[in-house]
Protein backbone atom coordinates (compact mmCIF):
# COMPACT_ATOMS: atom_id res chain seq x y z
CA UNK A 1 0.00 0.00 0.00
CA UNK A 2 1.37 3.47 -0.85
CA UNK A 3 2.52 5.29 2.26
CA UNK A 4 2.23 8.94 3.20
CA UNK A 5 5.25 10.11 1.19
CA UNK A 6 4.02 8.36 -1.97
CA UNK A 7 0.55 9.87 -1.61
CA UNK A 8 2.13 13.29 -0.98
CA UNK A 9 4.01 12.99 -4.29
CA UNK A 10 0.84 11.90 -6.10
CA UNK A 11 -0.99 14.93 -4.72
CA UNK A 12 1.83 17.20 -5.82
CA UNK A 13 1.70 15.83 -9.39
CA UNK A 14 -2.07 16.21 -9.55
CA UNK A 15 -1.99 19.69 -8.06
CA UNK A 16 0.65 20.83 -10.55
CA UNK A 17 -1.33 19.42 -13.47
CA UNK A 18 -4.85 20.48 -12.49
CA UNK A 19 -4.99 23.25 -9.89
CA UNK A 20 -6.19 26.61 -11.19
CA UNK A 21 -7.48 25.16 -14.46
CA UNK A 22 -10.96 24.50 -15.83
CA UNK A 23 -11.96 20.89 -16.45
CA UNK A 24 -12.94 20.14 -20.02
CA UNK A 25 -13.21 16.40 -19.40
CA UNK A 26 -14.76 14.56 -16.49
CA UNK A 27 -15.57 10.87 -16.24
CA UNK A 28 -16.14 9.07 -12.92
CA UNK A 29 -16.48 5.37 -13.66
CA UNK A 30 -18.14 4.18 -10.48
CA UNK A 31 -21.88 3.49 -10.49
CA UNK A 32 -22.88 5.94 -7.76
CA UNK A 33 -21.21 8.93 -9.44
CA UNK A 34 -21.24 7.90 -13.10
CA UNK A 35 -23.64 10.71 -14.03
CA UNK A 36 -21.69 13.44 -12.21
CA UNK A 37 -20.31 16.05 -14.59
CA UNK A 38 -17.49 18.30 -13.38
CA UNK A 39 -16.71 19.93 -16.72
CA UNK A 40 -16.62 23.72 -16.63
CA UNK A 41 -15.52 23.76 -12.99
CA UNK A 42 -12.09 24.93 -11.79
CA UNK A 43 -9.87 22.60 -9.76
CA UNK A 44 -8.91 24.54 -6.64
CA UNK A 45 -6.27 22.26 -5.11
CA UNK A 46 -5.24 18.66 -4.52
CA UNK A 47 -4.40 17.94 -0.91
CA UNK A 48 -3.06 14.74 0.68
CA UNK A 49 -4.41 13.66 4.05
CA UNK A 50 -2.46 10.68 5.32
CA UNK A 51 -3.02 8.06 2.62
CA UNK A 52 -6.08 9.86 1.21
CA UNK A 53 -6.28 12.33 -1.70
CA UNK A 54 -8.71 15.25 -1.69
CA UNK A 55 -9.23 17.01 -5.03
CA UNK A 56 -11.21 20.17 -4.29
CA UNK A 57 -13.30 21.58 -7.08
CA UNK A 58 -15.19 24.83 -7.61
CA UNK A 59 -18.71 24.73 -6.27
CA UNK A 60 -17.88 23.19 -2.91
CA UNK A 61 -17.11 19.69 -4.18
CA UNK A 62 -14.30 17.30 -3.28
CA UNK A 63 -13.29 14.16 -5.14
CA UNK A 64 -11.99 11.80 -2.46
CA UNK A 65 -9.79 8.87 -3.48
CA UNK A 66 -7.63 6.28 -1.76
CA UNK A 67 -5.01 4.17 -3.54
CA UNK A 68 -4.82 1.22 -1.13
CA UNK A 69 -2.72 -1.61 -2.62
CA UNK A 70 -3.01 -1.19 -6.39
CA UNK A 71 -4.49 2.21 -7.16
CA UNK A 72 -2.63 5.03 -8.90
CA UNK A 73 -3.15 8.41 -10.49
CA UNK A 74 -1.25 9.06 -13.72
CA UNK A 75 -0.88 12.42 -15.45
CA UNK A 76 -0.49 12.61 -19.23
CA UNK A 77 0.00 15.49 -21.64
CA UNK A 78 -2.97 15.62 -23.97
CA UNK A 79 -2.36 13.63 -27.12
CA UNK A 80 -0.06 11.14 -25.43
CA UNK A 81 -0.97 7.48 -25.01
CA UNK A 82 -2.16 6.47 -21.53
CA UNK A 83 0.04 3.77 -20.03
CA UNK A 84 -1.31 3.14 -16.54
CA UNK A 85 -3.17 -0.07 -17.40
CA UNK A 86 -6.03 -1.39 -19.55
CA UNK A 87 -9.06 0.83 -20.06
CA UNK A 88 -11.32 -1.37 -17.92
CA UNK A 89 -9.19 -0.48 -14.88
CA UNK A 90 -9.81 3.26 -15.24
CA UNK A 91 -12.02 4.66 -12.50
CA UNK A 92 -11.66 8.43 -13.03
CA UNK A 93 -10.62 10.91 -15.72
CA UNK A 94 -10.10 14.62 -15.10
CA UNK A 95 -8.72 16.71 -17.93
CA UNK A 96 -7.98 20.32 -18.79
CA UNK A 97 -6.70 21.95 -21.96
CA UNK A 98 -3.16 20.63 -21.46
CA UNK A 99 -3.15 17.52 -19.28
CA UNK A 100 -5.32 14.62 -18.26
CA UNK A 101 -5.23 12.84 -14.89
CA UNK A 102 -6.32 9.22 -15.02
CA UNK A 103 -7.11 7.18 -11.90
CA UNK A 104 -6.44 3.46 -12.26
CA UNK A 105 -7.78 0.69 -9.98
CA UNK A 106 -9.00 3.17 -7.36
CA UNK A 107 -10.79 1.14 -4.67
CA UNK A 108 -12.18 4.29 -3.06
CA UNK A 109 -13.62 7.06 -5.19
CA UNK A 110 -16.42 9.34 -4.04
CA UNK A 111 -17.69 12.81 -4.78
CA UNK A 112 -18.73 14.70 -1.68
CA UNK A 113 -19.30 18.20 -0.44
CA UNK A 114 -16.09 19.88 0.68
CA UNK A 115 -17.89 20.77 3.89
CA UNK A 116 -18.31 17.02 4.49
CA UNK A 117 -14.66 16.01 4.08
CA UNK A 118 -14.45 15.11 7.75
CA UNK A 119 -16.81 12.24 7.03
CA UNK A 120 -14.07 10.70 4.89
CA UNK A 121 -10.92 11.68 6.79
CA UNK A 122 -12.04 12.93 10.19
CA UNK A 123 -11.09 9.65 11.86
CA UNK A 124 -7.40 10.12 11.01
CA UNK A 125 -4.78 11.05 13.55
CA UNK A 126 -2.22 13.84 13.00
CA UNK A 127 -0.84 13.77 9.46
CA UNK A 128 2.93 13.22 9.41
CA UNK A 129 3.21 15.46 6.33
CA UNK A 130 0.30 17.76 7.04
CA UNK A 131 -0.21 21.15 8.62
CA UNK A 132 -1.98 19.46 11.54
CA UNK A 133 1.07 17.40 12.55
CA UNK A 134 1.37 17.22 16.34
CA UNK A 135 4.01 14.77 17.62
CA UNK A 136 2.76 14.93 21.20
CA UNK A 137 -0.82 14.14 20.20
CA UNK A 138 0.36 11.31 17.95
CA UNK A 139 2.35 9.78 20.81
CA UNK A 140 -0.60 10.17 23.17
CA UNK A 141 -2.78 8.36 20.62
CA UNK A 142 -0.30 5.49 20.42
CA UNK A 143 -0.19 5.22 24.19
CA UNK A 144 -3.97 4.94 24.58
CA UNK A 145 -3.63 1.17 24.21
CA UNK A 146 -0.38 0.33 26.05
CA UNK A 147 -0.76 -3.42 25.53
CA UNK A 148 -0.96 -3.15 21.75
CA UNK A 149 2.08 -4.16 19.70
CA UNK A 150 3.98 -1.13 18.46
CA UNK A 151 3.91 -2.25 14.83
CA UNK A 152 0.14 -2.61 14.88
CA UNK A 153 -0.30 0.75 16.59
CA UNK A 154 1.89 2.52 14.02
CA UNK A 155 -0.23 1.19 11.16
CA UNK A 156 -3.46 2.38 12.76
CA UNK A 157 -4.18 5.61 10.90
CA UNK A 158 -6.36 6.78 13.78
CA UNK A 159 -3.18 7.23 15.81
CA UNK A 160 -1.08 9.01 13.19
CA UNK A 161 -1.65 9.20 9.47
CA UNK A 162 0.87 8.19 6.83
CA UNK A 163 2.88 5.21 8.10
CA UNK A 164 2.67 1.96 6.15
CA UNK A 165 4.40 -1.38 6.37
CA UNK A 166 7.78 -0.18 5.09
CA UNK A 167 8.12 2.68 7.55
CA UNK A 168 6.75 0.52 10.37
CA UNK A 169 9.61 -1.96 9.98
CA UNK A 170 12.27 0.69 9.39
CA UNK A 171 11.14 2.86 12.30
CA UNK A 172 11.19 -0.05 14.74
CA UNK A 173 14.71 -0.92 13.58
CA UNK A 174 15.93 2.64 14.13
CA UNK A 175 14.38 2.65 17.58
CA UNK A 176 16.07 -0.65 18.44
CA UNK A 177 12.87 -2.50 19.39
CA UNK A 178 10.79 -5.24 17.82
CA UNK A 179 7.44 -4.42 16.20
CA UNK A 180 5.84 -6.80 18.74
CA UNK A 181 6.91 -4.74 21.76
CA UNK A 182 3.83 -3.43 23.62
CA UNK A 183 3.62 0.34 23.25
CA UNK A 184 3.55 0.74 27.02
CA UNK A 185 6.94 -0.99 27.33
CA UNK A 186 8.72 1.38 24.96
CA UNK A 187 11.60 2.99 26.95
CA UNK A 188 11.17 6.70 27.63
CA UNK A 189 14.07 7.83 25.44
CA UNK A 190 12.75 5.79 22.50
CA UNK A 191 9.21 7.07 23.05
CA UNK A 192 10.48 10.67 22.92
CA UNK A 193 12.20 9.91 19.61
CA UNK A 194 9.36 7.94 18.04
CA UNK A 195 7.06 10.54 16.49
CA UNK A 196 9.74 13.12 15.49
CA UNK A 197 11.71 10.35 13.79
CA UNK A 198 8.60 9.05 12.02
CA UNK A 199 7.95 12.50 10.60
CA UNK A 200 11.59 12.94 9.59
CA UNK A 201 11.62 9.68 7.65
CA UNK A 202 8.58 10.66 5.60
CA UNK A 203 9.67 14.26 5.19
CA UNK A 204 13.10 13.45 3.74
CA UNK A 205 11.54 10.98 1.30
CA UNK A 206 8.48 12.90 0.12
CA UNK A 207 10.21 14.38 -2.93
CA UNK A 208 12.02 11.27 -4.21
CA UNK A 209 10.53 8.17 -5.84
CA UNK A 210 12.87 5.69 -4.13
CA UNK A 211 12.75 6.07 -0.37
CA UNK A 212 15.94 5.84 1.66
CA UNK A 213 16.08 5.28 5.42
CA UNK A 214 19.76 4.37 5.77
CA UNK A 215 21.22 7.65 4.53
CA UNK A 216 23.01 5.64 1.81
CA UNK A 217 21.30 5.49 -1.59
CA UNK A 218 23.28 2.39 -2.56
CA UNK A 219 21.50 0.48 0.25
CA UNK A 220 18.14 2.12 0.69
CA UNK A 221 16.50 0.22 3.57
CA UNK A 222 17.76 -1.38 6.77
CA UNK A 223 15.39 -4.33 7.10
CA UNK A 224 12.26 -4.12 4.93
CA UNK A 225 12.35 -6.68 2.13
CA UNK A 226 15.72 -8.03 3.28
CA UNK A 227 14.71 -11.33 4.91
CA UNK A 228 17.63 -13.76 4.99
CA UNK A 229 20.19 -11.06 4.21
CA UNK A 230 22.74 -9.70 6.65
CA UNK A 231 21.90 -6.77 8.90
CA UNK A 232 23.75 -3.67 7.78
CA UNK A 233 24.74 -2.93 11.38
CA UNK A 234 25.59 -6.24 13.01
CA UNK A 235 25.63 -8.90 10.28
CA UNK A 236 22.82 -11.01 11.78
CA UNK A 237 20.33 -12.38 9.27
CA UNK A 238 17.13 -10.36 8.95
CA UNK A 239 13.93 -12.20 9.86
CA UNK A 240 10.38 -11.83 8.59
CA UNK A 241 7.02 -12.78 10.10
CA UNK A 242 3.39 -11.80 9.67
CA UNK A 243 1.92 -9.14 11.93
CA UNK A 244 -1.67 -7.91 11.97
CA UNK A 245 -2.87 -4.33 12.01
CA UNK A 246 -6.49 -5.00 12.84
CA UNK A 247 -7.47 -5.59 9.22
CA UNK A 248 -4.93 -8.00 7.70
CA UNK A 249 -1.58 -9.67 8.28
CA UNK A 250 1.48 -7.94 6.84
CA UNK A 251 5.08 -9.17 6.39
CA UNK A 252 7.21 -7.53 9.07
CA UNK A 253 11.01 -7.43 9.05
CA UNK A 254 13.47 -7.05 11.92
CA UNK A 255 16.99 -7.85 13.10
CA UNK A 256 16.91 -10.23 16.09
CA UNK A 257 20.18 -8.81 17.45
CA UNK A 258 19.64 -5.08 16.97
CA UNK A 259 15.99 -5.24 18.03
CA UNK A 260 15.65 -7.09 21.33
CA UNK A 261 12.21 -7.86 22.67
CA UNK A 262 9.17 -10.07 22.00
CA UNK A 263 8.90 -11.90 18.69
CA UNK A 264 6.41 -14.38 17.21
CA UNK A 265 6.86 -18.01 18.33
CA UNK A 266 9.53 -19.90 16.42
CA UNK A 267 11.30 -16.91 14.92
CA UNK A 268 14.01 -15.67 17.27
CA UNK A 269 15.01 -15.73 20.93
CA UNK A 270 15.10 -12.57 22.97
CA UNK A 271 18.45 -10.87 23.10
CA UNK A 272 19.63 -8.79 26.01
CA UNK A 273 20.13 -5.08 25.97
CA UNK A 274 19.03 -2.45 23.43
CA UNK A 275 21.52 -1.27 20.84
CA UNK A 276 22.31 2.34 20.07
CA UNK A 277 20.57 3.90 17.09
CA UNK A 278 21.59 6.61 14.73
CA UNK A 279 19.03 8.75 12.95
CA UNK A 280 19.50 9.14 9.17
CA UNK A 281 20.59 12.61 8.22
Amino acid sequence: MPEGDTVWMAAKRLHTALAGTVLIRSDLRVPKFATADLTGRTVLDVTPRGKHLLTRIEGGLTLHSHLRMDGSWKVFENGRRWTGGPDHQIRAILGNADRTAVGYRLPVLELLRTADEERAVGHLGPDLLGSDWDPDKALANLRRDPDRALGEALLDQRNLAGIGNVYKSELCFLLGVTPWLPVGELPGDRAALLTPLAQKLLQVNRDRPNRVTTGRPEQKLFVYGRAGRRCLRCGTRILVAEQGDGSRERPTYWCPSCQPGPTPPGTAPRTAGPTSRSVPR
